[in-house]
């Protein structure tokens, strides 16, 4: 495997499939399975995903929530969404584990640095719950931290579109992709690849990215090949 040990980080949304809230059956197995085919392949698995199918913090504070309480809200939509992955896995013939940043056992276990990277080497597939544990703090930041503290080769941005480019393309048919990309450019062209926490953490740790389309079937395996899948952003 070109990648040994990966952070995928995968949007809320995007398990949702083609609803705006919940989870989609299709996309769970999709997601299941590609993830059990890189880990029996001998790549180590950490796994961040949002909540914005079932709530999301931000947007809830214009209904009127507390920012705080609505943020420790979407840190539990996010426990959910880990939850159902979980399952997933472990219906499916895989080994996943759930790892909370807030106590909440028997849901998960509290999350320790040595006990997921312990975990990894034994096959199981690391599914970190709760975002940092913290407010004001999203997924996108939560999987850069995660990424840098577990030493993991790279961090792979799972999402509906098959990689970075000039706008939106789902908005702008001119839009115009990028193969690979630094830092700098990215920052220089307000390219929105993650929020700008987790963007700089990811830069002065040298963690490079890849955003790549996970809901092509085989395209995780492609990427953790080392296949030229997506967008590489680097220093």
């Amino acid at each position: 495997m070109h990648y040994s040990r990966i952070l995928l980080k995968l949007s809320g949304e995007s398990l949702a499939g083609k609803g705006d809230h919940g989870i989609s059956d299709d996309v769970l197995e999709l997601y299941a399975k590609q993830i059990i085919e890189i880990a029996d392949k001998g790549s180590q698995v950490a796994i961040v995903i949002g909540g914005g199918n079932i709530f999301r913090g931000l947007s809830g504070t214009k209904s009127g929530f507390d920012r705080v309480k609505g943020d420790q809200m979407g840190m539990l939509a996010t426990v959910i969404n880990s939850l159902a992955l979980e399952s997933g896995i472990n219906r499916f013939g895989g080994k996943a584990k759930v790892f909370t940043s807030i106590r909440m056992e028997p849901v998960g276990e509290l999350y320790n640095r040595d006990k997921v990277v312990e975990s990894m080497k034994k096959g199981i597939v690391c599914i970190l719950a709760g975002g940092t544990g913290n407010p004001f703090f999203t997924t996108d930041t939560a999987s850069a931290l995660r990424a840098v503290e577990i030493g993991a080769d790279v961090l792979l941005k799972g999402t509906r579109v098959d990689g970075v480019y000039t706008a939106d393309p789902e908005k702008d048919p001119k839009a115009v992709k990028f193969d690979d990309v630094t830092f700098d450019e990215v920052i220089g062209k307000r390219l929105m690849v993650m929020d700008s926490t987790a963007f700089t953490m990811c830069r002065e740790n040298n963690m490079p990215i890849i955003v790549f389309d996970m809901n092509l079937r085989g395209n995780l395996l492609r990427v953790v090949n080392g296949e030229k899948t997506g967008t590489l952003v680097h220093n």
